[in-house]
């Protein structure tokens, strides 16, 4: 008899354990992710450049805003915000409390869907289902976003702008580093192609005349990729995958959330087009959406990018 109960009963323990890891220990295990990319001018001194993605604040997270608040001690040269930084219309006021300190230094943001639209429930599977059937976001057959809620995400933006940060929905924008010489960077952003904002018509033509050009855009989609890269950018950053979010040890992520591939669901990669090939760098995120708060052999980050200089 108790041979017979004692694998099951083990089985159940260790999902509940799983399951308790998931929505208890990892979504509040919070990393920095430090790399290097070469993108540089030959001979120019390195940057550090923070990349924030995906907070989605609920009221309330209180060791979220703190972290967040803690890495304006790295001291970086400027800040990328890649987007979805609500999961709850009250939110506002704490995340911008949680990126005040951050907003004392240079920066640039797009938004994604979760800034401009509550979110709702609906069942996980679904991730996978639409990968089996190519659809994505409003790329496939979904259906447009109808009687959906929506955030005042105009606010945030208000704040940011005032701040200094530059605003990159379907724009370029210029950042001038203080201190350092007068560099400037030259900054292209779309707005999200997940619920598809993106216009990339309107910014086409490739990087200005500047030290150094990047590309930004919450949701990786291939097509904006494609556009970026064969433009000549040699760095694009982006959000929105989670990393995958629940990951399976020692294979990685099951879905990216968009038609990007799971290989290079997080961190840095590269992505080639027409010939030429770009950095791709897809922040994995620090949040989560309110109706799945889980995360699993993914915990949340944050990235610091030390920017140096390619090869002569």
């Amino acid at each position: 008899m108790r041979a017979r109960y004692a694998v099951p009963l083990g089985i159940t323990a260790v999902g509940a354990a799983g399951l308790a890891y998931a929505t208890g220990i990892e979504p509040r295990s919070f990393r920095l992710r430090r790399i290097t990319v070469p993108v540089l001018p030959p001979g120019m001194r390195q940057l550090r450049m923070l990349q924030v993605s995906d907070i989605h604040m609920v009221s309330g997270q209180g060791k979220k805003r703190r972290w967040l608040q803690s890495l304006a001690g790295l001291r970086p040269d400027f800040v990328i915000n890649t987007g979805d930084n609500l999961s709850d219309k009250t939110a506002v006021p704490e995340v911008l409390d949680a990126l005040g300190p951050l907003m004392e230094f240079p920066g640039a943001y797009v938004f994604g869907s979760n800034d401009y639209y509550a979110p709702r429930l609906r069942n996980p599977a679904r991730y996978l289902l639409e990968r089996a059937r190519g659809q994505h976001g409003l790329n496939g057959k979904n259906d447009p976003a109808v009687g959906v809620e929506r955030n005042p995400w105009e606010g945030m933006r208000d704040a940011f702008d005032e701040a200094g940060w530059v605003g990159l929905s379907n724009t370029r924008g210029r950042l001038k580093l203080g201190g350092l010489d007068g560099l400037e960077i030259a900054l292209t952003g779309l707005d999200d192609p997940h619920i598809k904002r993106d216009r990339y018509a309107e910014v086409a033509g490739g990087p200005e005349d500047a030290d150094l050009s990047l590309a930004v855009v919450h949701a990786p989609y291939l097509r904006t990729l494609d556009a970026f890269t064969a433009d000549r950018y040699p760095l694009i950053l982006a959000g929105h995958t989670h990393g995958g979010q629940l990951c399976v040890p020692f294979y990685g992520a099951l879905v990216t959330n968009c038609d990007l591939d799971t290989r290079r669901v997080k961190g840095l990669s590269t992505h080639s087009a027409e010939g030429r090939t770009s950095y791709l760098h897809v922040s994995a995120g620090c949040g989560a959406n309110r109706y799945t708060p889980v995360r699993f052999a993914c915990p949340p980050e944050a990235t610091l990018l030390t920017l140096t200089a390619r090869d002569a």
